[in-house]
């Protein structure tokens, strides 16, 4: 069987790559059960995780809303036990936001859920499908870690 291939220029190849990105990650979203943490509560919680600790205006900038939607998210997500607050070592006006063991273990799961998501569906693709998207995701990776 001959492989067709057509050319593409880089902007009509970034435009089905941003409609593609973006449908899978809407689905990934959908992966979460109803009536839990909140796509904007789990970013939180994920930023959190990865930074160790950050000051609610750090976390606002991470997330880039505005402050009093993060006071929101962080009130519910201590509410929840998710996150935690610890003094600032070297400003005491400021606090230092963490993510709890359980949050850890919520995000964890959510994690799981996607994970399995995808992998269903990755399954029942061809060996050769998934090999390309295996270089796909190189090249993914490598695009977002590149800095302009």
């Amino acid at each position: 069987m001959a492989v067709v291939t057509r050319r593409v220029t880089p902007a009509q190849l970034a435009e089905q790559l941003r409609v593609a990105i973006t449908r899978l990650n809407r689905r990934l979203r959908q992966t979460r059960p109803v009536g839990e943490l909140t796509q904007n509560q789990l970013s939180v919680l994920a930023s959190l995780d990865l930074a160790g600790a950050l000051t609610p205006r750090e976390l606002s900038d991470a997330e880039r809303v505005q402050p009093p939607t993060m006071t929101k998210v962080i009130a519910k997500l201590e509410e929840r036990g998710l996150i935690q607050r610890a003094p600032h070592p070297t400003d005491g006006r400021q606090v230092l936001l963490s993510a709890t063991a359980v949050g850890r273990e919520v995000l964890l799961e959510a994690r799981r859920a996607k994970a399995e998501w995808l992998t269903r569906r990755l399954t029942g693709l061809s060996a050769p499908d998934r090999e390309v998207l295996a270089q796909a995701a190189e090249i993914l990776d490598r695009i977002a870690r590149e800095t302009d």
